[in-house]
């Protein structure tokens, strides 16, 4: 491989790197074929500081009684943040919510289903992998905050267990 320092390579570096800061970005990686051994790869990366993921506890409530419930039955708008429902179950992770296996099944779970600690809620998909999320606890299933194949940050409210 020619070692030769390109000119261009440096404006385009310089490029790259405008890229990450405009659109804040954590990282870009191109690999620019020159000829039959002649080539450049690059990563350009930088450290993002972020603010702290705000913590969720839950306070125990001794053990989980089911009431009368109506599968699917909608439940009462509650106003406020649903951050700060008690039941709340955050995204451990950043990536695309799907309440449902394939496009073509039903969901895993609806307002009213009763589920069981470790059962999978939904999943959501980071870096092209399915990581399933699963019931922290048992109980029934309040509200659902999220529409099916939305982003989701870290630490977002996805679904609300009562």
């Amino acid at each position: 491989m020619n070692k030769r320092p390109h000119e261009d390579d440096v404006e385009f570096i310089k490029a790259l790197a405008e890229l990450l800061r405009d659109h804040d970005l954590s990282e870009i990686e191109v690999k620019r074929e020159y000829g039959d051994e002649n080539a450049l790869n690059i990563r350009v990366a930088r450290q993002i500081t972020m603010a702290a993921a705000p913590t969720y506890q839950i306070a125990p409530s001794g053990p989980y009684q089911p009431g009368p419930a109506v599968a699917g039955a909608p439940t009462a708008l509650v106003t406020g943040d649903p951050a700060d429902d008690p039941g709340v179950v955050p995204s451990p992770m950043v990536g695309t919510a799907y309440l449902q296996p394939e496009p073509e099944s039903g969901p895993f779970v609806k307002i009213g289903d009763i589920v069981t600690e470790g059962q999978t809620i939904l999943i959501i998909e980071a870096m092209k992998t399915m990581n399933q999320i699963q019931a922290p606890r048992p109980g029934r299933v309040k509200r659902i905050l999220v529409d099916d194949g939305s982003p989701v940050e870290f630490g977002a409210p996805l679904i609300i267990l009562e």
